[in-house]
């Protein structure tokens, strides 16, 4: 229900088809999520790897959890929190899977068609999504609303790939996005 408030009431695609996210309903239904901002990465990889260490307390296997990330610059931000967890990390691309005994890393573009029981979505700075980068090559306005809108759906597919929990961090200053996901 939180990760719907990333996304307008309406979605068009690049032929101009609308399609109305009114009633979206999820099968699942959790507890909310944890959206946290740190004053540095240290913190962060800090506070995940407690989280991490609940949720293998709580009975969720490794390889039932999954880190996601904007970009492949994040994987070790994502691999120390990991670590500090006491835990193996696998990196998955189009052709990992996930291990027996390995928490999963991945980039938001990877995500979909993924679940895990457990999801942390990692490293939501301010500048890393949106990304810096793609709003740098921006031409036009119309260009710009654009990639907002495909960076605001990949941190909503990241989020959706959460079964039962969910923790989505940034470091200060954090992603103007995270502010539609606190309650």
């Amino acid at each position: 229900m939180q990760a719907d408030r990333l996304l307008p009431p309406e979605l068009s695609d690049v032929d101009g088809n609308a399609e109305s996210r009114r009633g979206t309903v999820s099968v699942f239904n959790g507890p909310a999520p944890a959206v946290e901002a740190f004053d540095d990465a240290e913190s962060e990889t800090a506070a995940v790897a407690e989280w991490i260490g609940k949720r293998m307390s709580d009975g969720v296997q490794p390889h039932e959890i999954g880190v996601f990330i904007r970009s492949p610059a994040e994987v070790p931000r994502a691999r120390s929190a990991i670590a500090a967890a006491g835990v193996e990390a696998v990196v998955l691309d189009e052709y990992a899977e996930t291990q027996s005994g390995h928490i999963s890393v991945s980039t938001m573009h990877l995500a979909k068609g993924l679940e895990f029981r457990a999801v942390v979505v990692m490293a939501c700075d301010d500048e890393i999504i949106p990304l810096q980068a793609r709003i740098e090559t921006v031409a036009d306005d119309s260009d710009l609303e654009e990639v907002y809108n495909t960076e605001r759906h990949l941190l909503y597919v990241a989020c959706t790939r959460a079964r039962d929990h969910l923790m989505v961090t940034g470091v200060k200053p954090t992603s103007e996005f995270l502010d539609d996901l606190r309650m």
